[in-house]
């Protein structure tokens, strides 16, 4: 007898369609088989699955089951086939209808299923939900049946029934019409993200208004930030407090940067939806591979899961620098390729970069010759091109013990917030929605960003005298329509050229 079950196969963020596809021969012995292109967890799905059936009250078929996941060619992988090799396991010993006849439930046909199961028959959560719902909707079928961690992240996809179910009896009782089914509501996005507050203020940072002034100039124009100074500057927490004064995630971004994660397997546990712009950290000792995304079957990497918020990396210079020139391609073409012999995968990674970084090994910089020079060697470590893609350069000195002891007094998040969505604002009225002065290209700088008299000779001198790239010359035009938009105004004063240049600290070698 021979029972076929719908469900997925995660490819990057996507998901393709998988069949699963059970025959039962109660004639052979010979031992049950699983095809398809299989990792080893599939390959080890059998077991859990007879188990949990088993430990579930359900009697274990008689003969050989040969399971057989479509397409073959492509390579399966995860434990999320449990739930429906059981249930087509169930379904050839006529425990549930697989063709929609003589069952009370639910079509089985119209339905995708996903799940790992405990050998005590509880479902365990997936990757990949929101995929599998949005899979399910561009097929046309009823919905989706998945454990109940997963159920709020499918229903973030309209027209889709998204069927929690915290067993496999559980399950089966649907299948069969014994248990009503209740799809999760679709959740108001909106209200979810309305609520979502930063996890640091600004107003908690001592000092440093300079560089709160660079944050809110990379901010208003999503531009990549390198903080330099000692430890204990507030570098980190800075970067942290980031997300906060950049523009509220909409709907359409939250289930986009969910969609990643989930993929991934990096959703928190009783997340359904993504509701504040991540801020991804890895550690300078991660590999290639970590930060760009790879492996035998390509996952996303720190870049993607940053996607629509900020990529921060802590002591810069100590990232193996074949690590980091990885980024220069993605930090100008906001996606990134993971190429394979099978194929390639495109990763959505439009990120702020925020990089800290100590001027020496040591920390600090020792007074006279041997210090600077010190100094150059340890900044030598980044390449130049990677330095021209960073906007701006700004120093964050060593707070004093009097500014410690203070009051909180400075900037806090909710005015820089107000100025950041002003100067957005203006982009948009001005570039319209998506394109940030950070991501203006050359002939709508020369329309945008048009510089007269003074501000072109102030601009003219800082090439001639720091030697700087055609496209340090951009970044300083794209700053420079910035910091106009941060003062509402419309033509680029040479004031608002004297700031971007000044922001090219590391072009003068410090």
């Amino acid at each position: 007898m021979l029972a076929r079950v719908q469900s997925y196969l995660l490819q990057g963020i996507e998901a393709l369609s998988c069949e699963i596809e059970i025959d039962l021969d109660d004639r052979s012995l010979n031992r049950d088989t699983i095809v398809g292109l299989p990792d080893a967890a599939v390959k080890e799905s059998l077991e859990r699955v007879k188990a949990a059936t088993s430990n579930s009250g359900y009697a274990l078929p008689s003969g050989r089951l040969l399971v057989n996941l479509a397409p073959a060619d492509v390579r399966k992988e995860g434990p999320a086939y449990d739930l429906p090799i059981a249930i087509g396991m169930l379904a050839v010993q006529g425990v549930v209808g697989f063709d929609g006849r003589g069952t009370a439930g639910l079509d089985l046909r119209k339905y995708l299923l996903a799940g790992e199961l405990a050998l005590d028959g509880r479902l365990r959560p997936i990757k990949g939900a929101i995929a599998l719902a949005s899979l399910a909707r561009a097929k046309g079928a009823s919905g989706v049946i998945l454990p109940s961690e997963n159920a709020l992240e499918a229903a973030l996809v309209p027209g889709v029934e998204a069927i929690g179910a915290g067993t496999l009896s559980e399950v089966v009782g649907v299948l069969r019409g014994e248990i009503e089914p209740t799809p999760t509501p679709a959740p108001d996005i909106e209200a979810m993200l309305s609520t979502a507050t930063p996890p640091i203020d600004f107003a908690e940072v001592r000092g440093q208004e300079s560089v709160k002034r660079a944050i809110v100039v990379a901010a208003a124009g999503g531009h990549n930030l390198l903080m330099i100074g000692p430890a204990g500057s507030g570098k980190s927490m800075m970067a942290k407090a980031l997300p906060g004064v950049l523009p509220p995630l909409t709907p359409d971004e939250a289930i986009e940067i969910t969609r990643i994660y989930s993929a991934a397997g990096a959703l928190p546990p009783g997340e359904g939806l993504i509701r504040i712009r991540p801020v991804r950290a890895p550690h300078h000792t991660a590999s290639a591979a970590a930060i760009v995304g790879g492996g035998m079957v390509p996952r996303p990497g720190e870049i993607s899961l940053a996607h629509r918020g900020v990529l921060f990396l802590d002591e810069l210079p100590e990232f193996p620098r074949f690590v980091l020139e990885t980024l220069r391609q993605p930090m100008e073409d906001h996606v990134v390729t993971i190429a394979r012999a099978s194929g390639s995968i495109r990763f959505p990674a439009s990120f702020m970069l925020v990089a800290a970084m100590n001027p020496t090994t040591s920390g600090d910089v020792r007074p006279g010759e041997s210090g600077r020079r010190e100094m150059e060697r340890y900044v030598g470590r980044l390449s130049g091109p990677l330095l021209d893609r960073i906007d701006l350069h700004v120093e964050a000195p060593a707070v004093g013990w009097q500014q410690l002891q203070r009051a909180p007094d400075g900037s806090s998040t909710a005015m820089m917030r107000e100025q950041v969505a002003g100067a957005r604002q203006r982009q948009i009225e001005r570039q319209g929605i998506g394109t940030p002065n950070s991501r203006l290209s050359g002939k709508q700088l020369d329309r945008c960003a048009e510089l007269e008299g003074s501000s072109r000779s102030i601009l003219g001198q800082a090439l001639a005298e720091l030697g700087l790239s055609a496209r340090a010359y951009d970044k300083i035009r794209r700053v420079a329509r910035t910091i106009a938009d941060l003062a509402g105004v419309e033509r680029i004063e040479p004031a608002h050229v004297a700031e971007a240049v000044g922001y090219r600290l590391l072009d003068r070698k410090m």
